[in-house]
């Protein structure tokens, strides 16, 4: 293999995983930062009509990401398979097949989800003093969506050949920028939660440019050979693998951002400052499942690689260790929070009515901290393994059934309200642990290659 790419194969698996988990977690870091960003200076310049604004306007251009995502992230393991199998020859035609597949929905969801944009916020029961902001945020966003499907292609591509160093950089770029055109357009331009949307969406621009750049020039020293006709050509024994793998898992992750949809416009119902902490909550929220995303995606690589050269005892070993590090974070985290709350709320805003509601969720960080740890090591397995059946059952029971109905039992028939939400939300996060305990025990991810 070449200098980029890497062999999971053989070698120390602890070793293996903190070099490729690394940046992977560094780049999710810094993509959280600049999102908070938008959040933290529009929240301090427009007050709870911002903080709200960007919240709603974000549940709905995040709405777009679970196709690139769930495609992007079967790609990744397809991939990393085809590596372990030694079939080099199919890596070319799959890029291309992939991207081709990708730009064409960007744009089809782009268009249809811009035309729809205010039902979906009247849909989400969006405050009326931030339904104009949510707007012009939720539009650029859209707008700027082809740019995160690029990005997310070129990113899976890398990383299912082992290389998590440079999507870091290209990720890197993006923040810098995006930090940088928020302070100019929030700020100095005052053009509110629009102008932050801006920035996002130049700044990933810029960073799919550069990445794309970067593949093409290194597609040689990456294993792969490509040409224009593979772009124009789609191979369709090829597409129909990534779509047999890639919908369940695009199902999964959609099922879970519509079950938080449903979720939040339940919350925002409650007022704006109820609407301005959800948009907090989600914030920790991804920070809880920044280690454990980023061991989940490492893990999918290693097991898919694995898996296509038949080294199955390597598997139980990156489990336990990406188990080890997700739940020792949580319990850092845990303890932070209790300890500080105050002060790391604080950090988004400071008026006490959304700081009041801030401590009633603190019960409910565990809870997310812990189901976030414990989902990296079932979800590496059951996504590594490419098990389509797996992925879309998980995708059912956790999207659907469990976080929409535990949220429904405990927000309205227990009449906890919002805290019920928030909270069966939260217990929900737990059902891939079940499914990935039941699915490595039976030992079927062997048959998957």
């Amino acid at each position: 293999m070449s200098s980029i790419t890497r062999d999971f194969t053989k070698g120390s698996i602890p070793k293996q995983l903190l070099e490729f988990s690394a940046p992977l977690f560094l780049a999710s870091l810094l993509q959280i930062v600049y999102n908070m960003v938008d959040m933290i200076v529009v929240g301090q310049v427009m007050g709870e009509k911002g903080l709200s604004a960007v919240s709603v306007g974000g549940d709905v251009s995040n709405m777009l990401l679970f196709l690139g995502m769930g495609l992007s992230n079967a790609g990744q393991v397809i991939i990393a398979k085809y590596l372990g199998a030694q079939k080099k020859e199919l890596l070319g035609k799959f890029i291309a097949t992939m991207f081709s597949f990708l730009a064409i929905s960007a744009v089809v969801l782009s268009l249809v989800c811009g035309i729809f944009t205010n039902e979906f916020l009247i849909l989400m029961n969006t405050p009326k003093e931030a339904f104009s902001e949510a707007y012009n945020y939720s539009i650029i966003c859209i707008i700027g969506m082809v740019f995160i499907f690029g990005y997310n292609a070129v990113s899976a591509t890398l990383r299912g050949l082992g290389d998590s160093r440079h999507p870091f950089v290209f990720i890197a770029i993006a923040a810098l920028m995006n930090i940088a055109l928020d302070i100019i357009f929030v700020i100095f331009f005052n053009m509110g939660a629009g102008g932050a949307a801006l920035a996002t969406v130049m700044s990933q621009c810029a960073s799919f440019v550069i990445s794309v750049i970067f593949l093409y020039k290194k597609r040689h020293e990456l294993g792969f050979e490509i040409k224009t006709r593979d772009f124009l050509h789609i191979d369709k024994a090829l597409l129909i693998e990534l779509l047999k793998l890639g919908l369940p898992m695009a199902i999964k992750s959609a099922s879970i951002h519509f079950s938080k949809l449903f979720v939040n416009s339940f919350i925002n119902s409650y007022g704006v400052a109820v609407s301005a902490f959800s948009g907090i909550a989600n914030k920790i929220s991804s920070i809880s499942n920044l280690l454990s995303n980023s061991l989940n995606t490492a893990g999918s690589s290693m097991v898919g690689q694995n898996i296509g050269a038949k080294t199955y005892k390597r598997i139980p070993k990156i489990l336990l260790t990406i188990s080890a590090a997700t739940i020792s974070l949580a319990i850092i985290m845990t303890g932070a929070i209790y300890l500080f709350p105050t002060q790391i709320f604080s950090i988004f805003t400071d008026k006490g009515s959304v700081l009041k509601i801030a401590l009633e969720y603190l019960p409910v960080v565990a809870l997310i901290f812990f189901g976030s740890a414990l989902r990296a090591p079932a979800n590496a397995i059951i996504n590594g393994s490419g098990n389509y059946k797996v992925n879309f059952l998980t995708a059912i029971l956790d999207g659907i059934v469990m976080r929409i109905g535990l949220s429904v039992v405990f927000g309205l028939l227990l009449k906890m309200k919002y805290f019920g939400f928030w909270l069966g939300d939260a217990l929900a996060g737990f059902t891939p642990l079940f499914i990935g305990i039941v699915f490595y025990l039976k030992g079927s991810y062997k048959n998957e290659h």
